[in-house]
């Protein structure tokens, strides 16, 4: 894949890079050692001057992974040239680590793209942890990619809890810092990273509520600590739920966190434009 632009403006070609077209300094540097800034066709360095008119270009190819591809069912819900957005089923890891190297989105997403004849990465924007589920979104580009590190997004997670906060909607407000080692939970400290969280009531139950959480910060864990915290914690959990939770969710057949990312908002850098994908997937109907 190629990225192109026509220049407006007389300009050194890095400063068309970086302020035209958004090129991350690293990626240029890469491009540049690797002889792979064109103008009109032909090889540039990065203190050439474009002229109003030049068709600057640079390819988009990135590295063999080192991790194996497979072949499998994929629930595609947005696809472009720059990015994918698609659904991880409940259990599956984002991406392979030194105890699981196969069977994780990342090895199904790149069976996808050998499939389909894409030369694309995996580079994950968003992520869930290894049980919820839902959308994910997928950068095919390092250049995609780093446009969204600083991107605005507006997330919604439908998720089931044991009973509900007393108003219905509202926000929990809870700093969130990292457990002793070994562990890898997270816990609520006033001197943890600030983590805040919006509410609203989807369903009221005598014992379960359906609320939707939007993710203000970002933190590991943040929505599941969030309603451990604040007394009604998420279904399934087995970390940060309850004794009265977790014997519930037993008798409901929940053996997994019952937290879905159901909608995802942002504007595309590229195309200009907001987008709002929803998942195929939702936490159960409680009714």
């Amino acid at each position: 894949m190629k990225l192109h632009i026509t220049a407006t403006r007389a300009a050194r070609l890095s400063t068309i890079l970086r302020e035209d077209m958004g090129i991350s300094s690293g990626l240029m540097n890469r491009l540049k050692w690797q002889q792979l800034l064109f103008v009109n066709g032909v090889s540039r360095h990065t203190d050439y001057m474009v002229q109003p008119g030049d068709v600057v270009t640079i390819p988009l190819a990135e590295p063999a992974p080192e991790y194996p591809a497979q072949q499998g069912d994929l629930a595609v819900i947005y696809e472009d040239d720059h990015f994918l957005a698609v659904d991880k089923p409940s259990g599956m890891l984002i991406h392979p680590s030194h105890s699981q190297f196969t069977d994780t989105l990342a090895n199904f997403v790149l069976g996808y793209y050998q499939k389909t004849g894409q030369s694309s990465a995996f580079h994950p924007i968003t992520r869930l942890d290894r049980d919820t589920y839902g959308i994910v979104l997928l950068a095919k580009h390092a250049h995609a990619h780093a446009l969204m590190q600083a991107a605005p997004l507006s997330k919604t997670y439908p998720a089931l809890t044991f009973g509900g906060p007393a108003l219905d909607s509202g926000s929990i407000d809870a700093p969130i810092a990292r457990c002793d080692l070994p562990s890898l939970l997270r816990k609520i400290d006033p001197a943890g990273k600030p983590s805040v969280t919006e509410y609203s009531v989807l369903y009221r139950g005598e014992t379960l509520c359906k609320l939707a959480l939007k993710p203000i910060t970002g933190r590991t864990h943040q929505l599941r600590l969030h309603c451990a915290h604040s007394g009604f914690p998420i279904l399934g959990d087995p970390q940060y739920g309850s004794e009265q939770s977790r014997a519930l969710s037993l008798s409901l057949g929940f053996a997994t966190q019952q937290l879905c990312a159901r909608e995802l908002t942002f504007v595309h850098p590229i195309l200009g434009k907001e987008l709002t994908l929803k998942s195929h997937m939702d936490t159960p109907n409680p009714y």
